[in-house]
């Protein structure tokens, strides 16, 4: 990747020569690894903040982050930049207990046999807690394990699972008495 050529110079110092080619090599990777996470990335960045100018700085931020930590970031590496941001601007604390998990009242559960509208799906994932609407978007939306979010966020995984029913529950809710209001006004 370097090529090494000696000064002739008496203080015997080296030249560092980077070719042209060898620096584009360098910035398609970083290129590559950008293109390969940026969707993802917004994405869940505009699902916590619900704004796109609030979503790309936390995406710009975010590979900042990365790309400063390591020089060609692997998809772990930008996980973790993107839960610091999302920390620094929302209520995530790693040692503060999630929601206590709530149950669902009857007549609820059925909600799964009725089309849901996309616009209403995200309009209730915007009324999660922080936390639980992150670990949401993580597990259902991106299909990350639950291992792998207890591992990103570093809470333990029965916390991670707890936290996603009492989210799916919110939903269920939320969802449900949009339809009904829905159905009043009609």
């Amino acid at each position: 990747m370097f090529e090494f050529e000696p000064l002739n110079t008496g203080n015997k110092m080296v030249e560092v020569t980077i070719t042209s080619r060898q620096m584009q090599r360098a910035e398609d990777r970083r290129r590559d690894i950008y293109d390969s996470h940026r969707h993802r990335t917004f994405a869940l960045a505009f699902y916590m903040t619900g704004n796109e100018i609030e979503a790309e700085k936390i995406l710009t931020d975010t590979f900042v982050a990365a790309f400063s930590a390591a020089p060609e970031p692997s998809a772990q590496d930008v996980d973790a930049a993107l839960v610091t941001e999302l920390r620094s601007r929302f209520s995530l604390n790693a040692q503060a207990p999630m929601a206590t998990p709530e149950y669902a009242e009857p007549g609820s559960a059925n909600l799964s046999q009725r089309n849901v509208r996309r616009t209403d799906l995200e309009e209730a994932i915007q009324t999660l807690p922080d936390s639980e609407r992150l670990l949401f978007l993580l597990r259902d939306v991106e299909g990350y394990t639950s291992a792998a979010i207890s591992k990103l966020l570093q809470i333990p995984e029965t916390q991670v699972n707890r936290s996603l029913l009492s989210a799916r529950i919110r939903l269920r809710r939320a969802l449900a008495e949009g339809q009904e209001a829905a159905a009043e006004a009609a």
